[in-house]
């Protein structure tokens, strides 16, 4: 996929297709006015027939009119402009640029000129404008990698964007967006390949031989895997007693990206929980959706997905990674309901259901990150149910000890338009994990169950600034929708970004 700018007038763009935003009325995109007057007032007459309408993500392929150098147009409604000016919000924006961009890959059309009306630089500044358009068609290009017999279905045409409406002012600005872009996009299509893979091919050993492939890319990450033996050496009670009902061997990847430009930063950690199957161990789920339970290594494979996009812009930053990895099996090697274990901190955990083994590894892998000194630890996890319940698909829900470090993660969210929202963190919720037999038990009960399984992990994370991202309901789709989204990779990146320039 290539991103550049458009420099001149969009009506004599040379690309195989002019993408023009056109309002409910008939009312024309300043795109749309410019090829008009190009044109003799031919798309005023087209429109005036009544067979597009407008409607927010409608789209009609058309043959150009004479004089312009596109040989079609790609109508794309816009809906209704705001109180009579050619404003947009920023959602119906994005709606409408993905609507173009996936009316193109069903098309030969290889080169397309995107020029719809965009949101005010209040709301989508030049920088953003151009990010985002960059991860819109990324994710529109995306083809799920699925195992199917036969020959796999063609892929999109269409690979070269420029964007309208930019002055040339605005030139350098853009182009920095459009390579954060397409960074961010490569971070979340590799994510999105591990996380739509089953879970007999995407392994414990088959991350950590992709972890491999990410080193062997990019010299700047350095890679160290832990096999059980090490994990066994560092003491990681709770993280092997979920392992032990597998017959597949856990692992514990580590990935250092240090950047020359940023000696002296305390490094930022990243960890992700990385069950590739969780069939809830004893406490088994409901059959209902436990196919989707693959997708319970989406946090491991957003911090491989965030640490391509970093090592990809070269960003002065310290990035760990760090993916404890493995199988929530039942056997009779697995662990029981009112089993005890020790996790490597020291604190003993009774366990009160099987299920709820992504904060037994998390919780080691937290222990683990304090050797490296770090500003900050973020961990991300599909972790509760509870979290979709209370946010649903739309937010990632946040909660920390450290109320800064939470807004700026929702501020990213918001740039990114990879949305999360910050839940409460007190300690009143750490008090509903006590146990009569150890020093907490690793669930509380139904009420409050994002957060109580937060109060656990926080019970680690003492002394550190910390934010954990509870990604169950945004990182992934049910149903006949079934697939990873990619989320948060933009928001992450973002998140880093911003980092660096500080």
């Amino acid at each position: 996929m290539q991103f550049d700018i458009l420099t001149g007038s969009p009506a004599q763009a040379q690309v195989d297709c002019l993408v023009i935003g056109i309002h409910e009325q008939g009312e024309l995109s300043l795109v749309a006015k410019a090829v008009d007057k190009r044109c003799g007032g031919a798309l005023s007459r087209f429109l005036k027939r009544g067979d597009f309408a407008g409607r927010l993500g409608e789209t009609l392929l058309i043959p150009a009119f004479p004089r312009l150098k596109a040989t079609r147009l790609l109508l794309v409604g816009q809906g209704k402009a705001a109180a009579g000016k050619l404003e947009v919000s920023r959602r119906s924006w994005r709606k409408a640029q993905a609507a173009a961009v996936l009316a193109l890959t069903r098309t030969k059309i290889v080169s397309a000129a995107l020029g719809l009306t965009r949101p005010n630089l209040r709301e989508l500044d030049d920088y953003l404008y151009a990010r985002s358009s960059v991860e819109i068609a990324a994710a529109a290009l995306y083809r799920v990698n699925a195992i199917k017999s036969g020959p796999p279905p063609a892929a999109p045409t269409v690979a070269k964007f420029k964007l309208a409406g930019l002055k040339p002012t605005a030139a350098a600005t853009a182009r920095r967006g459009i390579r954060h872009g397409l960074a961010s996009g490569l971070g979340a299509h590799f994510m999105r390949d591990l996380a739509n893979l089953p879970g007999n091919v995407c392994t414990p050993t088959y991350l950590a031989e992709q972890a491999q492939a990410l080193a062997a890319q990019y010299p700047s990450i350095k890679l160290r895997i832990l096999e059980e033996a090490d994990i066994r050496a560092e003491k990681m009670g709770c993280f092997l007693a979920v392992t032990q009902g597998s017959d597949e061997p856990p692992k514990f990847i580590v990935m250092e990206y240090k950047s020359e430009k940023a000696k002296r930063r305390a490094p930022i950690v990243l960890v992700g929980k990385g069950i590739t199957f969780d069939t809830g161990g004893i406490s088994l789920k409901d059959p209902g959706a436990m196919d989707e339970m693959k997708f319970d290594m989406s946090g491991a494979a957003t911090v491989l997905g965030t640490m391509k996009a970093v090592a990809e812009l070269g960003l002065p930053l310290n990035v760990i990674g760090l993916v404890p990895t493995c199988e929530n099996m039942p056997s009779g090697r697995a662990i029981k309901p009112g089993d005890i274990v020790t996790s490597a901190a020291g604190l003993t955990v009774e366990i009160l259901n099987t299920d709820a083994e992504g904060r037994l590894i998390l919780c080691d892998a937290l222990h683990y990150a304090r050797r490296y000194k770090p500003a900050s630890v973020i961990d991300i996890a599909t972790l509760t149910g509870a979290c979709v319940i209370a946010l649903g698909h739309h937010h990632t829900g946040i909660m920390s000890n450290d109320d800064a470090l939470a807004q700026d993660l929702v501020a990213s969210g918001l740039r990114a338009d990879d949305r999360a929202w910050q839940l409460p963190l007190t300690e009143d919720y750490g008090e509903q994990l006590k146990s009569n037999f150890a020093d907490m038990a690793n669930v509380a009960g139904r009420d409050g169950g994002a957060i109580t399984a937060a109060a656990f992990l926080a019970k680690y994370t003492k002394g550190l600034s910390w934010a954990h991202m509870d990604i169950a309901g945004s990182t992934y789709l049910g149903g006949a929708a079934k697939g990873s989204t990619g989320r948060p990779i933009a928001l992450l990146t973002d998140f880093l970004i911003r980092s660096a320039a500080r």
